[in-house]
């Protein structure tokens, strides 16, 4: 018992990875044209691997970083996941997409083993390898290293970055944060596909996507409208419809005479944004009430303003106090001098020094003056 407690041996290193049989194809994701494009060319290059690296001999000349990297990036709900499971499926191969909870360990070293384990299982399978939420694990390296977990830390990104270079096979990274990246996997991952908001072009296309035929709906809805009405991402749209079905399913009368109306969507969409504005307005409020995402330009406008104020405003502050220093420093010293020509026994200056400061502080608090 007592040995087992000590024991540096770890459990057999299962449960890393979800295992997923991709049903998701391209058809299913509406995408913009640009987006489409870019995910074409990653599928050309994983098609063509044999006739670049073997047939043309690149593989020869390039011993590692012949794997196909793709870094997913862009804001919440626009199709990274999604993609993933349909570029899966157009290959004929099994998702992995890691457990993250499952990736740290207690034990020194563990995390970077489990990572060197990760990638050895999607080999085996030939698999492709997804990282959903990649910076929580790609994020930037620690320079000032003081301890254990910064040390840890350090080496698992270091592990990831040996992996990536060694794997042949496909690996996904999705993030929202890929600016947090370490710079080290620019390089290594051979493709970046930005996923950005659908425009009011693309948008009526996601609406109807996201419904089925057997979705009832009413005359009065018009999805053209809520397109170039409301700026949307996928994943908003899919929670507007759900919230719209509940609704009209949760109104009075029978079953068999309910649709959706447009009044449904119109709500929905409502309370969505309205949700999304409380996640943002304590980080990305623009003051006027105005929910705003961290990569969008106004964002980045505000946060470099603010600083820039409050550099200013510092600036102004510490200028203040410095004279205010200045003239109690004239002041003392004046006093000083007059107290040590007028007083019968001489006194030494710190004697002096310290009466001037008192007769300066009561007159300062008659006046109502702060001292700083």
């Amino acid at each position: 018992m007592l040995w087992n407690i000590f024991k540096t041996d770890t459990p057999a290193r299962q449960g890393l990875v979800d295992w997923i049989t991709p049903r998701k194809t391209f058809e299913d994701v509406i995408l913009p044209e640009r987006t489409r494009k870019q995910l074409r060319d990653a599928l050309t290059q994983i098609e063509k691997r044999a006739l670049i690296f073997d047939q043309w001999g690149l593989g020869r000349k390039h011993q590692t970083g012949l794997g196909l990297g793709f870094n997913f990036a862009g804001p919440p709900g626009t199709g990274k996941t999604l993609c993933a499971e349909a570029l899966a499926h157009t290959l004929g191969r099994p998702l992995a997409r890691v457990k993250y909870s499952q990736m740290e360990s207690m034990w020194a070293g563990e995390s970077g083993k489990n990572i060197a384990a990760v990638f050895e299982e999607a080999r085996s399978r030939n698999a492709v390898l997804f990282f959903d939420e990649a910076d929580a694990i790609a994020s930037r390296r620690l320079t000032n290293v003081s301890g254990g977990y910064e040390r840890e830390a350090n080496q698992v990104i270091n592990i990831l970055l040996k992996e990536i270079e060694e794997y042949e096979g496909v690996v996904i990274f999705a993030t929202n944060l890929a600016t947090n990246f370490d710079p080290a996997f620019e390089r290594r991952i051979r493709t970046h596909i930005y996923f950005e908001t659908p425009g009011p072009e693309v948008r009526p296309l996601v609406w109807k996507a996201q419904l089925s035929p057997q979705t009832p709906l009413a005359d009065d809805v018009d999805f053209e409208a809520l397109g170039r009405d409301y700026e949307m991402t996928g994943g908003d749209i899919k929670n507007a419809v759900l919230k719209a079905a509940q609704m009209a399913a949760g109104e009075e009368g029978p079953d068999a005479g309910k649709s959706i109306h447009q009044r449904h969507f119109i709500t929905a969409i409502e309370e969505v944004l309205d949700a999304r504005r409380v996640m943002s307005q304590s980080l990305y409020d623009d003051g006027n009430g105005n929910g705003l995402m961290p990569w969008e330009p106004l964002v980045v406008a505000a946060r470099l303003e603010a600083v820039e104020a409050s550099a200013l405003e510092g600036r102004e502050e510490t200028a203040l106090v410095a004279n205010q220093v200045t003239a109690l420093t004239e002041a003392v010293n004046a006093l000083q001098t007059r107290l040590r020509g007028g007083t019968f026994i001489p006194l030494p200056a710190w004697a002096t020094g310290t009466i001037a400061l008192l007769v300066i502080a009561a007159v300062a608090v008659v006046a109502g003056v702060v001292i700083p």
